[in-house]
């Protein structure tokens, strides 16, 4: 479970980019958070894993406050960034070994589920090939696949199906599915609409830094009176004009 209470964050000391915003997202769900360009949304997820500091506010994870204990948190959630460019210098199966040490998975549990997921997102074949030569898809897939390793109840996912072919997007999904169906929690921003309509229990729409809905997608068109799409009422909703 993930509790986010009446959190703040401004990174000049006046214009608040998170104003009072307060969410909890329950075991056994797929929320799909969404907003706008600008809304404040990877603030929130920098917030939620420890990247940025909370200035007013909390976060807990499972019960566990990632301001308060950071270490303690962090082993208890995997986190996809929107930015895949990270550790180029590594080759692929170098990456997810460090990964898989930081984490203490161990080395027959750590080949299983290399093997399974690289081949999985079809990467097998690129695993002795450093990092900066993948395409971003590529690079994606070793990011995903790098959380996956120590089996975290929380998945926090920044626009994990960026740059994803239909295949691995198709798997990725399948896995976020499982992972909530056997009671964990999987937290992921997007902008494509479609896909959170057809994959998300509940959605959570922000803008400028405020909570404008929490709940299912049949709650949301009831609440607005309305039999439109996902896409239609957001549009609605996050109009600044």
């Amino acid at each position: 479970m993930i509790e986010i209470s009446r959190i703040n964050k401004s990174f000049d000391g006046h214009h608040h980019i998170i104003q009072d915003l307060s969410l909890t997202i329950p075991d056994g769900k797929i929320v799909g958070f969404l907003g706008p360009n600008g809304a404040g949304k990877s603030t929130t997820i920098n917030m939620m894993t420890g990247i940025l500091p909370i200035d007013k506010g909390t976060i807990t994870l499972n019960g566990i406050d990632i301001d308060k204990e950071p270490l303690k948190a962090k082993e208890i959630f995997g986190f996809v960034p929107d930015r895949s460019d990270i550790f180029l210098r590594l080759k692929g199966l170098e990456y997810l070994n460090f990964i898989a040490d930081i984490y203490q998975v161990p080395e027959d549990v750590r080949q299983e589920k290399i093997a399974y997921y690289t081949k999985q997102f079809s990467i097998d074949h690129a695993l002795g090939n450093y990092i900066q030569s993948y395409s971003h898809g590529m690079r994606q897939k070793i990011m995903v696949t790098s959380v996956l390793l120590h089996d975290p109840d929380i998945w926090i996912l920044d626009e994990p199906l960026t740059g994803l072919d239909p295949k691995s997007s198709y798997a990725l999904k399948q896995m976020m599915r499982e992972h909530a169906d056997k009671g964990n929690t999987v937290f992921f921003s997007s902008h494509g609409l479609e896909v959170v309509e057809q994959l998300c229990d509940e959605v959570a729409i922000i803008n400028h830094g405020e909570l404008l809905f929490y709940g299912t997608i049949d709650e949301l068109q009831a609440e607005y009176q309305t039999d439109q799409s996902l896409e239609n009422v957001f549009l609605e909703l996050t109009n600044d004009a």
